[in-house]
């Protein structure tokens, strides 16, 4: 794929000549979501009574340290297991927003992931939830620059092969619950690495998003929506990808697992419904879902919280998908 094409180039140096000092440094603040703002671990499962845990180390596909959490199910370890990941600029933990600056410079809510992990627990489930690169605790990589998905599908790799090289985990049916950044790096190691996830049973696969709508959305609540060209400029020196390289869209029809999604239908932060659903739609899964999260804007109070406040589908799907 062509980072930039001549013509796209072109019309960025452009924009760079012209544009206002303080528009410039809007543009800026845009490029910079991916050099991500690193998330404490605010809770672990300690606080939703969850005993017997476990801190977790192995590395990515590329070698990358990553730490996690091995959380056995309520009552005892059970035959299922749930290989849990996270949102850019979150953690394992979820996002600590409600605990002031510098979190709640991007949003002043706490998402709390870990109550995710309750719910999933309660129901059977042992959980393996992990950090990205350059998240939580996870070692950084490739400059501190999150590829949302296109470096991080090495960390879908190196989880699943630590649980396949695993003597109790590897005996294990597994799930995936992989939303976001997590979500999208999931669709490119299932691209890459069929193998290794063929026998992997569904995925529930929230909140995935293309960046070229999440700059979009952005830009215009910033005023500065006629510099995307400018914005795919400032990725690229920054040494990121281009907004139309981060997207999902080029790795979805590899996934043919069942799958559910949950989304934000008037998501103020990208363009739904449009990009949900045509990443949706590009889905090579036969057995596939779609819900839409209505009556709010709000993407991270409402579309990353949605499992914690309301977990009867995800646990349905996967006690279908699971048995």
């Amino acid at each position: 794929m062509s980072r930039m094409p001549p013509e796209r180039m072109d019309k960025a140096r452009a924009q760079l000549k012209q544009i206002a000092p303080k528009d410039h440094e809007k543009v800026m603040n845009l490029a910079s979501i991916v050099k991500p703002l690193r998330s404490v671990l605010h809770k672990t499962p300690d606080d939703h009574g969850m005993t017997d845990w476990e801190d977790i180390y192995f590395q990515s596909d590329d070698g990358t340290p990553l730490e996690g959490w091995y959380i056995p199910a309520k009552g005892g370890e059970t035959n299922q297991l749930i290989i849990f990941n996270h949102a850019l600029p979150m953690s394992r933990a979820g996002f600590p927003g409600h605990l002031g600056e510098p979190w709640s410079n991007f949003d002043a809510v706490e998402i709390d992931f870990v109550l995710q992990m309750k719910h999933l627990t309660d129901a059977g489930y042992n959980v393996l939830a992990y950090d990205l690169r350059n998240h939580g605790t996870s070692s950084a990589a490739n400059g501190g620059i999150c590829g949302i998905g296109r470096y991080e599908w090495r960390d879908c790799v190196g989880v699943k092969k630590y649980v396949d090289n695993h003597p109790r985990l590897s005996q294990m049916k597994v799930g995936l619950y992989s939303q976001c950044t997590g979500g999208n790096a999931q669709y490119e190691a299932i691209y890459r690495r069929p193998e290794l996830f063929g026998d992997v049973r569904c995925m529930a696969s929230p909140m995935v998003v293309s960046m070229e709508a999440i700059f979009s959305a952005f830009s215009e609540l910033m005023g500065v929506s006629e510099y995307q060209e400018l914005i795919d400029l400032e990725l690229l020196k920054m040494g990121a990808f281009t907004t139309a390289e981060m997207t999902p869209r080029h790795f979805a029809p590899a996934v043919t697992m069942p799958v559910f999604m949950h989304q934000v239908l008037d998501d103020a932060w990208t363009r739904n419904p449009e990009d949900a659903q045509r990443i949706f739609d590009r889905l090579g899964s036969e057995d596939k879902r779609l819900y839409w999260i209505e009556n709010t804007t709000k993407r991270f109070q409402d579309g990353y919280n949605h499992f914690g406040k309301h977990p009867e589908q995800i646990l349905d799907f996967f006690n279908k998908h699971m048995a």
